[in-house]
């Protein structure tokens, strides 16, 4: 990461606090409220509750516990789109004095088109894709890109039905799964993997930070039941493709990563102990885009990695490039081309702006034979 979780930590605090003195100032202008301090005290708890919603009860398995968190990842969007609107309000009246009235309807009609909008884009997946010649390949490969699923609270089994057929029709060779296919313990149940079995191609998965609280053992268990190749620091081949599977973790010994265990391998341990074929293709399947140099290291071909979001909600899709050194799409660096998806699903506000809910195509076309 390019800056530490103390400084993030820092402005996340004082970003909240200039949120609630802005929101309740706005508000009492609206409404014609002189006393700000019951503002200050009610957008205060709310948001802080609706934290506690999100990031407290995200692994209930309670039907209870689901619509709670609901209600609290929806009402977390809802605030941030509300602090949007009322600086776009703010900036109107800058060149047309509004009345109070005026300000609130804007305001509150924009907070509703942005929620609706919003969530319309985290719902419907557009294909992403890339043409990449890989030079050790000797036979062309279409392969798909899952990442960052995140089945669980909104997303079921039926979301992940329509997402089986619509890869289906894609026609691909291969299917590469890089982490957080869970959201929750919620979705910790075979019928959210049996859909799998539908897919028309091998799959090959690694986990993420989600599936690492979620319940690993049994995600691995699930997914082999589904017919899925689970690499937990493993090679599997597809034709003559090597597919090195890694479980997420640090980069190495110096790297600090807030969603990675630091007692597991590193990506420079594991990569050293593999037996890797330099003179094969060769595909890094990770959920963070960490540890790029040691891939360049191995003269790995091709790293598919997600986990970012890139960002997922507008600012934070700008805030994610100060967050990642690799924060969406695909970079070319040394021997190794790296791609960051911006993934499938979402975490916590159901809600996308200014990013994209995307499935990868990668025609990787044989070097060998150009």
């Amino acid at each position: 990461m390019k800056i530490s979780l103390y400084l993030i930590s820092i402005l996340f605090i004082a970003a909240l606090v200039i949120s609630i003195i802005y929101l309740s100032r706005r508000t009492a202008l609206i409404f014609g409220i002189n006393n700000t301090i019951p503002l200050y005290i009610s957008y205060g708890v709310s948001i802080f509750l609706f934290m506690f919603g999100t990031v407290g009860l995200i692994n209930s398995t309670s039907n209870l516990g689901n619509i709670i968190f609901k209600i609290a990842s929806i009402g977390m969007g809802v605030f941030l789109f509300l602090i949007i609107s009322f600086l776009i309000s703010d900036f109107i009246n800058l060149f047309y004095k509004l009345k109070p009235s005026s300000f609130g309807l804007i305001s509150f009609s924009l907070t509703i088109l942005l929620s609706l909008y919003s969530y319309y884009i985290a719902h419907h997946t557009v294909v992403t894709e890339y043409n990449l010649t890989i030079r050790k390949l000797n036979n062309n490969i279409k392969a798909v890109h899952w990442s960052d699923v995140h089945i669980g609270h909104y997303r079921t089994g039926k979301y992940l039905e329509n997402l089986v057929l619509s890869t289906n029709k894609l026609k691909a060779d291969v299917i590469f799964i890089t982490g957080d296919f869970l959201d929750s313990k919620f979705a910790l149940d075979k019928k959210y993997f049996s859909p799998l079995k539908k897919l028309n191609a091998p799959v090959y998965f690694v986990d993420g930070n989600h599936d690492h609280a979620t319940g690993n053992n049994r995600i691995y268990q699930f997914m082999q039941n589904a017919g899925v190749n689970v690499l937990n620091n493993k090679i599997a081949e597809y034709n003559d493709l090597q597919i090195i599977g890694l479980s997420h973790m640090i980069a190495d010994r110096e790297s600090f990563d807030m969603h990675a265990s630091p007692y597991k391998p590193t990506i420079q341990e594991c990569l050293d102990s593999l037996q890797i074929d330099r003179s094969k293709a060769s595909v890094i399947l990770h959920h963070s885009p960490n540890g790029l140099k040691y891939a360049n290291e191995k003269s790995v071909d091709l790293f598919l990695t997600g986990h970012t979001h890139a960002g997922q909600i507008f600012p934070f899709n700008f805030a994610a490039h100060f967050m990642f050194d690799y924060n969406r799409g695909l970079y070319n660096t040394g021997k190794t081309k790296l791609i960051v998806s911006e993934g499938i699903g979402t975490f916590g506000p159901p809600f996308r702006l200014g990013t994209k809910s995307e499935i990868i195509v990668l025609n990787l076309q044989a070097g060998k034979n150009n």
